[in-house]
């Protein structure tokens, strides 16, 4: 089992649950046809090509679209399917700090619980982080971000970072991730003092 310090862990978490959180519908269109959910519950709202953006200060923070959103009121449920979203940051708040993309999101309306799904991938520029993964769960009042046992992982820099694993937690409040099975890959730190390299098997 893997533990890794990550100073940036916390950045990335809180980037993902604003992304999905406390959103201004701003553009979209209608879907009145049948539904494309498989579930025997129908969706009380469809709505197709969506944009969504969260403003702070009449200044948009985040952006996101979907190709496809239902609402099930009575689960409390929103769900999307081909999603992107960017993240804005920078002095005057227009730089694009994280983006990411993701083939389905079901989103917990109450909780802020997300569960993302048919590939994952999270950029944080400011941070040099990518993660790249099929699935990720996201536990609100937790804080933390997870995959199953059986999911590859990989994370990388520009600095020549990249590594693997099978499983990994991400705890916001400890600020650390753990994969959960086997990791191998190379892990460099970059310090005032020295450079560090360290190998992992």
């Amino acid at each position: 089992m893997k533990k890794l310090a990550a100073r940036n862990c916390r950045v990335i978490l809180i980037y993902i649950f604003l992304i999905f959180t406390a959103c201004s519908f701003i553009n979209c269109s209608f879907d009145y046809g049948a539904p494309a959910s498989s579930g025997s519950e129908l969706p009380d709202l469809v709505m197709i090509n969506v944009e969504y953006i969260r403003v702070k200060s009449s200044d948009p923070i985040a952006k996101f679209n979907a190709e496809r959103a239902e609402r099930y009121e009575k689960q409390g449920v929103m769900k999307l399917e081909n999603l992107s979203f960017e993240q804005y940051g920078g002095e005057d708040g227009t730089e694009v700090n994280v983006t990411g993309q993701m083939g389905y999101a079901s989103v917990t309306i109450q909780s802020g619980d997300i569960f993302m799904d048919n590939g994952v991938i999270l950029e944080v520029e400011s941070e040099d982080v990518v993660i790249d993964t099929a699935q990720l769960e996201w536990k609100d009042e937790t804080r933390i971000l997870s995959s199953n046992e059986e999911n590859i992982v990989n994370i990388s820099r520009q600095n020549g970072t990249n590594f693997s694993g099978t499983g990994i937690v991400m705890n916001s409040r400890k600020r650390s991730w753990e994969f959960l099975g086997a990791a191998g890959g190379t892990y460099i730190h970059v310090d005032d003092d020295a450079d560090e390299s360290a190998e992992m098997e």
